[in-house]
């Protein structure tokens, strides 16, 4: 009996298939990761998890980095039936109230995720059922994960 091999989806491939469906969404792709602009995200995370021949039923991850510029959201799937993996980036270029869909309508599991995200990096995720601190309690001052954290 063979085992399954989880392989990437180009990142290229992923962003032809996302621009035929949602024309101008697309930022930049790459060999492994696709970004996307972050008001469409929540149709073309739709997208990815619905879509025959995608069907991205898993987020194995979903975390941000602090780029000074702006944040970068990245979420890892995974479909288990099509065993392959693709990332998706989106970008938040205000540094006071950055702002992003939230997912856990998609995958329940994004929703300790993106609270460890508010809480330390201040990332808001729009429609979150219940985006309050994970880890640090209310009325902590600030996001300790952000570099101009001090």
């Amino acid at each position: 009996m063979s085992q399954a091999v989880l392989r990437p989806l180009s990142g290229k491939e992923a962003a032809k298939r996302i621009e035929e469906k949602f024309p101008a969404t697309v930022v930049e792709s790459d060999e492994t990761t696709v970004v996307v602009k972050s008001e469409a995200l929540f149709e073309i995370m739709s997208f990815l998890k619905e879509t025959p021949g995608l069907e991205f039923d898993y987020l194995t991850n979903l975390t941000a980095v602090d780029w000074l510029d702006f944040f970068e959201v990245v979420y890892h799937l995974t479909s288990m039936k099509n065993y392959h993996t693709l990332v998706v980036k989106t970008r938040c270029y205000e540094r006071e109230n950055p702002e992003v869909p939230s997912v856990v309508s998609l995958w329940q599991g994004a929703d300790f995720q993106e609270r460890e995200v508010y809480d330390l990096m201040g990332i808001r995720f729009a429609g979150h059922p219940n985006l309050k601190r994970l880890f640090l309690w209310e009325g902590f001052q600030g996001h300790p994960l952000r570099k101009d954290f001090l």
